[in-house]
């Protein structure tokens, strides 16, 4: 499969802090003067595994001619679309130093906004797997010993206790093919998910809770992505064509296809922004007014998406503390139905027992 043909640039990627040190150390580098063959040079002496592979192409095509974005094309795991046309835009107007600069800028912070949110989302990760363990102790251990005592009284079990017994069986009985296809259903989930990203990503976003946060997430990548495109010099429709690709909710996709299409009609990006009032903040409209006014667009666009950094954090300390009893709600929930499947058949025998 492609996705483990490491030999393959299509497929190799390297971790967000392998690229911040790379695109750091290559921007130092060259504003020191140092040509962009002997950069790369000085980067292969340390570098290993997926790093290596990437700077041992770039050093290929670079010796033979080829621009840096053409090289950087190859590998659209470690630079997406936005990056390879900020450098294509350097390259041509002689300032990579200047654009590798900026880019470390962004990186840093989209590895912090990635931090954020990993860090918010622990709590309910911790919690699941909480219950799962919880889920295998009682199956695994109390079930098999209620279980044998209800089949030498033959009485007649409810839905939830036949299912759980039947899960328990196949647990205790059938582990190794249980283990094994629990592995391969979570391999098939984990190769679908980095295949069919958006999509998984779209069907969670529609939980209401989620909905929000998303959708202020993607205006965040978008304003920060158009700052750079903008202040690269590439032109407000290409600029906007290219930071539509870096949202995930298709609303907000589409509202930015919006804004391309009034900007390609000659009007400004500001009245784009105003027909999808439902998308984008009344403020972010506001402050792109004023840019546009002011011919500082691109400066506007950082301001917004520092503004919708904070609203970011603000709205995921908000959301992890109301999943917070959510998720408790819910586990004790489902653990206390658990044990009410195994108890209320007891209290039945109980009850026969009484009346004879």
């Amino acid at each position: 499969m492609q996705l483990f043909n490491n030999s393959n640039p299509k497929s190799i990627r390297i971790s967000s802090t392998e690229k911040l040190g790379l695109v750091s150390n290559m921007a130092t580098m060259l504003s020191a003067g140092i040509p962009i063959l002997e950069v790369v040079d000085s980067l292969l002496e340390d570098a290993k595994g997926s790093q290596k592979k990437f700077l041992e192409s770039l050093k290929a095509d670079l010796a033979q001619g080829n621009h840096v974005a053409d090289a950087l094309a190859k590998f659209p795991r470690i630079f997406d679309k936005i990056t390879v046309n900020l450098i294509k835009a350097s390259e041509e107007a002689g300032t990579l130093d200047v654009t590798l600069t900026d880019l470390k800028s962004s990186i840093k912070k989209d590895a912090e906004f990635s931090d954020k949110i990993k860090g918010a989302l622990t709590y309910p990760v911790l919690i699941f797997f909480v219950f799962i363990g919880v889920l295998l102790m009682i199956l695994v251990v109390v079930v098999p010993k209620i279980s044998s005592v209800f089949s030498r009284l033959d009485v007649p079990l409810p839905l939830p206790t036949q299912i759980l017994i039947f899960m328990s069986k196949i647990l205790t009985e059938y582990t190794v093919f249980a283990a094994i296809g629990i592995l391969i259903l979570v391999v098939l989930i984990f190769l679908a998910y980095r295949e069919k990203k958006r999509e998984f990503m779209h069907i969670l976003f529609m939980l209401p809770l989620v909905s929000t946060l998303a959708q202020l997430i993607d205006l965040t990548r978008f304003s920060r992505s158009l700052y750079l495109l903008l202040n690269a010099g590439i032109p407000i429709a290409a600029a906007l064509e290219l930071a539509q690709e870096v949202v995930l909710k298709k609303e907000v996709a589409k509202a930015i296809g919006h804004c391309k299409d009034v900007v390609l009609a000659g009007s400004e990006l500001s009245l784009g922004l105003k027909n999808a009032k439902n998308i984008f903040p009344n403020i972010m409209i506001k402050i792109t007014e004023a840019g546009e006014k002011s011919g500082s667009l691109d400066k506007s666009m950082q301001d917004v998406s520092e503004y919708l950094d904070y609203q970011v954090d603000k709205t995921l300390k908000t959301l992890t503390t109301m999943l917070e009893p959510i998720m408790l709600i819910v586990v004790g929930t489902l653990v206390g139905g658990m044990m009410l499947s195994i108890i209320a058949p007891i209290y039945g025998l109980i009850g026969q027992v009484s009346a004879r």
